[in-house]
């Protein structure tokens, strides 16, 4: 089995890297809405507007429903409650685990490498959510945004796993699915791969320049990283 050299621990996004959570976000948010008195929104739109948190993606899901309507702009505060509500009720109903990442995991963790979550979801949702969907005990470290100043791309979250995983940052592997999760790595100076079956537009992440693409979670340990300037390269090994 190839190996991936000079790297010491391997991190993962959550929604859209390892876990389909559209479906179930989708439930939540049309339930939602159905309460304001809004349209619902189908599935693909409501995938599209994943990311950054909570608070973030209820804003987007409001916006693309009704607008700048003032009725939506006065219950804001009570949509964020609501949703968060209605989300926890379900977390992985509809949901599934991406095809390849047991296999992904699997590897890594024979190849004795420390795993991590990094995601900006809340821990009362992303603890729960990875146990659901039997994927918390492959992570003894799971950092979530629970302050909206650590949210990705801010570096913050990167940077306190590594001090966690007791790794230096330039070797520590972050895969991912959109441009926050790219911009976040770079700012704190790790490595970045990014996955292109996620909620991310496959042009935005190729332009965002990652240090590699997968298709297939699978094939992690083969991937083959871009080198970076001041940074050894990778180099794959049998």
């Amino acid at each position: 089995m190839q190996l991936i050299d000079c790297i010491e621990a391997v991190a993962f996004d959550l929604d859209g890297t390892l876990i389909d959570t559209a479906p179930d976000l989708a439930v939540a948010a049309n339930s939602m809405l159905r309460i304001l008195g809004g349209r619902p929104l189908p599935e693909h739109r409501i995938a599209a507007l994943i990311g950054d948190g909570v608070d973030p993606f209820v804003a987007r899901v409001l916006e693309e429903s009704g607008g700048a309507s003032k009725l939506y702009a006065t219950r804001r505060s009570w949509a964020r409650v609501l949703f968060r509500n209605l989300y926890e009720q379900d977390l992985f109903a509809r949901g599934r685990v991406f095809p390849g990442v047991e296999q992904a995991l699997q590897a890594l963790e024979n190849a004795e490498l420390p795993l991590c979550c990094i995601t900006n979801k809340e821990s009362r949702f992303a603890l729960p959510l990875l146990e659901a969907a039997g994927l918390r005990e492959r992570f003894p470290v799971t950092v979530c945004a629970d302050r909206p100043e650590d949210r990705k791309p801010s570096p913050s979250m990167l940077l306190a796993a590594c001090r966690q995983l007791g790794v230096e940052p330039a070797n520590l592997l972050y895969v991912g699915d959109s441009r926050s999760d790219i911009a976040a790595a770079r700012a704190a100076r790790c490595r970045v791969a990014a996955v292109t079956y996620g909620y991310g537009d496959y042009d935005v992440l190729e332009a965002a320049r990652p240090d590699g693409i997968l298709s297939n979670l699978a094939k992690i340990t083969s991937i083959r990283l871009r080198p970076r300037p001041g940074v050894p390269a990778l180099r794959v090994v049998s």
